[in-house]
């Protein structure tokens, strides 16, 4: 299938001399393969273009939220049951934190990036869910105490009958953990990103890619790959 461009998103591509198709093909290459900016260039040398590897970074800073907006546009509702967990990804040789969530049948609902591991990352995420997403009838969190103090304030706001069970079990986290695999995968070839910027832009296509695959966008076909899926969204 080939990928065409909705006329409403032409106008972001004005001035670049590649065109928008293009562009969004290897933005969508880096975000859904293990590649490197590097693999990314040898690859547009083969296709005959000879477009360095700083420049195909630019498109993914510039471009990634394009695909953010359609997703958030297009995402199918979730399920009423969260796992909630943290990963570590390295920026400038220390960790920080990917703050995810998940549901039932393990779509993803919503993701931060933040540098601490603590009360205010903890609150400004389920504040980001919330927002983006009806309320949950329950949420398993791990053992950390930012998490669990996020909820309480979170509950102190909420009617009595909207209030959020708030379970900690590990086992039932397992769904969330398995899927930080995924978000990881694509990560490692990285080595570490060398800004907070970078980091969270990059993760953000990661993530939109990832929903993609998991066929929860209004329209996506689920008999088509997750290209298919992809050149449908940004066509519409």
């Amino acid at each position: 299938m080939p990928l065409r461009i909705s006329s409403k998103l032409l106008k972001h591509f004005k001035n670049f001399c590649s065109s928008p198709e293009l562009i969004m093909l290897f933005v969508y290459m880096k975000c859904r393969f293990s590649l490197s900016y590097r693999d990314l260039e040898e690859m547009m040398s083969i296709r005959g273009a000879k477009i360095d590897h700083a420049t195909l970074q630019r498109w993914v800073m510039r471009f990634v939220s394009l695909i953010d907006n359609a997703v958030r546009s297009k995402k199918k509702p979730v399920g009423n049951s969260w796992r909630m967990d943290e990963t570590y990804i390295k920026l400038n040789g220390k960790w920080i934190y990917l703050y995810r969530a998940v549901d039932s049948l393990g779509n993803t609902i919503e993701f931060l990036l933040r540098t601490h591991r603590d009360l205010a990352a903890a609150k400004a995420f389920f504040r980001k869910a919330f927002k983006h997403n009806a309320l949950p009838n329950k949420i398993t969190i791990d053992k950390s105490g930012s998490n669990i103090s996020a909820l309480n304030n979170a509950n102190k706001e909420l009617p009595q009958d909207k209030q959020i069970e708030v379970r900690q079990n590990k086992y039932l986290n397992n769904i969330i953990e398995q899927d930080h695999r995924f978000i990881k995968k694509r990560t490692k070839p990285m080595l570490g990103f060398k800004s907070f910027n970078s980091a969270r832009t990059t993760i953000a296509g990661i993530e939109n890619i990832r929903m993609i695959q998991k066929k929860q966008i209004v329209g996506s076909n689920d008999n088509t790959s997750t290209f298919e899926n992809f050149a449908i969204l940004l066509a519409s």
